[in-house]
């Protein structure tokens, strides 16, 4: 395992991937309470199709991806929470109107441009694809993330619960629902060079439930959740390299197996209490 460890080490590539890994996790997993909470673990899984859209645009006019993905997946973000707000549209049926658009325009693009190669690793994510600038834009991103997300804890905390109450003890919720919807778009954009458009959003999601088997607390939730993220992601990359899986796909495996236990441990544990 050490020899391994060092091996892995050694590349840079592998190097980079888990400092931008890592701090993906941790973003994902501080979200992914809120956004399971508020019925909204989806729109990762949305603004991740509004993603590849980008990407593919950008690849076929030959733009620097991640620069047109970034104020794109932001917009759509706004977007979806407006038609969530203040449409008849309900939130699921809006983040189906907009993702699938947006892989219909994506697939159109790689259609008459040609370009497939460098999106297959944004489809389903590669380290290898992981550069020095985008390792440092994506830790920059990460960091904004994160310290926004602390900065407004307690406003988010209140939103997440009883945004009603909130509201009317003169809180702008509508601001920090905002917020939220920022810092996810943030988190899709820095994700998908590791765990690619279609499986960053089980990045979001199931650090969160897993979380909430067997923690109660909001605060104890989102410690246990960036904890298990960042085990998990480092596990599969170490699993990923050793096997010679995809990286992404190998993340998320490993986290739908931690799922599974802290599952069985809750159901235990009921079973127990009730005995």
């Amino acid at each position: 395992m050490i020899e391994m460890l060092t091996e892995m080490f050694s590349y840079n590539f592998i190097i980079r991937a888990f400092a931008v890994g890592i701090l993906v996790s941790l973003c994902a997993a501080l979200l992914g309470v809120t956004l399971v909470l508020k019925r909204y673990s989806m729109i990762g899984d949305g603004l991740s199709h509004v993603g590849f859209g980008a990407l593919a645009v950008a690849a076929s006019l030959n733009i620097a991806p991640l620069e047109v993905a970034v104020p794109v997946i932001i917009v759509a973000a706004f977007l979806l929470l407006r038609l969530s707000e203040n449409s008849k549209i309900n939130g699921d049926a809006a983040i189906a109107i907009i993702a699938s658009t947006s892989l219909a325009i994506g697939v159109v693009c790689v259609s008459v441009s040609g370009v497939n190669t460098d999106l297959n690793s944004y489809l389903f994510g590669s380290i290898l694809a992981t550069t020095n600038a985008d390792a440092i834009m994506c830790i920059i991103l990460a960091a904004v993330v994160i310290v926004v997300f602390v900065l407004f804890y307690n406003n988010i905390f209140a939103v997440t619960f009883d945004e009603t109450f909130s509201r009317a003890t003169g809180l702008k919720t509508g601001v920090y629902n905002t917020v939220i919807a920022l810092l996810t778009a943030l988190t899709v954009v820095i994700g998908m060079r590791i765990m690619g458009t279609l499986l960053i959003s089980a990045l979001i999601i199931f650090p969160a439930l897993s979380s909430m088997r067997i923690c109660k607390k909001f605060k104890s939730v989102i410690i246990c959740s960036g904890v298990l993220s960042i085990c998990c992601f480092f596990v599969g990359m170490c699993a990923s390299y050793s096997l010679d899986t995809p990286t992404g796909a190998s993340v998320v495996l490993v986290n739908a197996g931690v799922f599974v236990i802290f599952w069985i441990i809750e159901s235990v544990k009921t079973r127990i209490a009730k005995s």
